[in-house]
Parts: C-alpha cells; sequence; structure tokens
C-alpha cells in the first residue's frame, strides 16, 4: 500500500507518471463462485453466466473516487450458494462475503469480513446486464452486491484511517435506503437484528465508534508493526480488544461485535498463542466475556509458556 494508505492519491498518481505505470481505476479483486449443491439441473450453463457476470460486475465499476494501481486492489471473495430455484427468474440463496487486507512489510493477509447473508433471494435473467445505479432500487442481485462492495471498501478503509470508511458506509446506508421498496428479505429493520440493515446502521452509530477505532488500531498500530516489534504489536492489538468492553457494555451481543469477530476469532487466537502469560490469561478473561460465541477458540491458549 503506497505509504500505508490509500489516501495518497496525489502521490499515487505522481508516482505513476514518474514510473511510467498505469493506474487502474478499480478496487476489488474479487473472486466469484456460483454453486448449486441442491439442484439436480443438468443444465449449469445460467449459472456459468451468472458468476461471469457478478465477477464483472464487481471487478470493473469503480466504485471510489480513489485510484488504485493492480497491486492495492482490495482482495476479497463472494460465494453465492442456491439453495432454490422458485422459477425461471427467482432464486433462493445464502452469499458468503470475505475480504483481507495486507500486513505491511509481511506476506500475511489479515482477514477482515466473513459474513455469510443468509437471506439472498434474489431475481436473474440470463445474460440480461447487471447494471447498479445508486440513486435507484434495482434488483437485490444488483443492490445486495454493491452493497457489500461498500462494506467491503468501508472496512478496508477504516483499517487505514481512523473511521476512513464513513463515506462507503453511506454509499451501503443509501442502498439500504432505496431498497426498502423491494419485497426480498434483508433490507429492512423490523425483519431480524442481523441483516442488510443492521450491519450498516451499526457501522454509522455512534455506540459503536470504539469498534471502529478498534479497527483502525488493531490493524494499523498492530499488524502493520509486526516487522519491527512483534511484542509491542501484538500489546497494542490487545489494548485495541480492551475498547471492545465499553461496546459490550453498552451493546452485549451486538451484531457489529459478532461480524468483527467472525472474521478475526482464529486470528487472534494464532497470535496470542505466542503470547507471555499475562497477556494470555488477560486477552482470555477479555475475549470469554465479550464473545462468548468463540469460547471453544479462546480456550486452546496455552495459559503456560
Amino acid at each position: 500500500m503506497i505509504s500505508g494508505t490509500k489516501y495518497s492519491v496525489f502521490f499515487v498518481l505522481i508516482l505513476a507518471v514518474l514510473t511510467g505505470n498505469t493506474v487502474s481505476a478499480q478496487e476489488l479483486n474479487c473472486q466469484v463462485s456460483v454453486l448449486t449443491p441442491q439442484l439436480q439441473e443438468t443444465n449449469k450453463a445460467i449459472y456459468e453466466t451468472m458468476q461471469s457476470q457478478i465477477r464483472e460486475f464487481m471487478n470493473s465499476r469503480k466504485w471510489t473516487g480513489d485510484n488504485f494501481e493492480n497491486n492495492e486492489r482490495i482482495e476479497c471473495s463472494i460465494t453465492l450458494t442456491i439453495n432454490e430455484r422458485v422459477n425461471t427468474n427467482n432464486f433462493k440463496a445464502t452469499l458468503q462475503i470475505q475480504s483481507r487486507r495486507p500486513a505491511y512489510k509481511s506476506s500475511y493477509n489479515s482477514p477482515m469480513i466473513n459474513h455469510q447473508d443468509q437471506d439472498f433471494n434474489f431475481h436473474y435473467v440470463q445474460d440480461q446486464i447487471l447494471e447498479f445505479d445508486e440513486n435507484s432500487v434495482g434488483t437485490t442481485l444488483t443492490a445486495g452486491l454493491a452493497y457489500y462492495a461498500y462494506i467491503i471498501i468501508g472496512m478496508d478503509y477504516d483499517s487505514y484511517s481512523n473511521e476512513g470508511g464513513t463515506p462507503y458506509f453511506l454509499k451501503a446506508q443509501t442502498v439500504v435506503n432505496n431498497a426498502q421498496q423491494l419485497a426480498d428479505r434483508g433490507w429492512k429493520a423490523f425483519e431480524n437484528q442481523r441483516n442488510r440493515f443492521w450491519l450498516v446502521e451499526n457501522l454509522l452509530n455512534g455506540q459503536f465508534r470504539p469498534m471502529r477505532s478498534c479497527i483502525y488500531k488493531y490493524h494499523r498500530l498492530g499488524f502493520d508493526k509486526m516487522s519491527e516489534d512483534v511484542d509491542g504489536a501484538r500489546a497494542n492489538i490487545f489494548q485495541a480488544l480492551k475498547s471492545l468492553r465499553a461496546v459490550y457494555d453498552d451493546k452485549p451481543s451486538s451484531f457489529l461485535m459478532q461480524f468483527f469477530f467472525n472474521a478475526k476469532a482464529d486470528e487472534i487466537v494464532s497470535l496470542f498463542k505466542e503470547g507471555t502469560p499475562e497477556e494470555k490469561t488477560q486477552v482470555m478473561q477479555l475475549l470469554n466475556l465479550i464473545d462468548p460465541g468463540n469460547i471453544a477458540k479462546y480456550n486452546t491458549i496455552p495459559l503456560a509458556k
């Protein structure tokens, strides 16, 4: 990442001119899979076309006003699992979204998102161009893909600058607002507390500002410092995680807390297995309180050095 931030657009452009390299406008490098494990259809051409069109939609569109070089594009993946073909053009599905970001001066990629949307039911016409206008509603397929593109970008930007992802979370919220007239589930507040509406609501809600700050400190003061000082970086990550206690006290069992730890639990375990006995004890006490869903994982951290 140029100078450790995606906001140094001027520097990126000057570097491109000086080196003769072109700058890519696209932000995402998204791997796409469309799976149909429960369907008995023999003609799978529609799903191959769907997969190709979704990949093109995610990777070819310009989602921000910033410029990216190819090696700066955000690594992510989408797995669309079709559970039922209701009729010719309507499908019931789940959507798995994952993203990651590189640690500075390292080949390691830190997971940012590992989320499954259980209510991704949509309308799709084979070979019809997937179009999206952020000022109109469209369909659940294009609106949902755009929504998660903005969430992926917003989370990535939050990890480089404190609350840097806000402009893209606001775009995701606009998608949600426009989608209120859609019949498909996942867009409305009253449906449940863990859908597209509530994810972006939490991200923009001031009560969750410690979570946004944690995302920044966890990565910029933690994993991006690992190549210089492993022990100091791990201590910074623990301090970032401690700030989540305020979120837990205010909003226990919140969707956003679960969203964060779905991506981070395994990484945290691997990191603190190498910590001091005091760090291990303290982090286990904290995490077993604020993230009880992953207690079994945290209990694998050995307390003895």
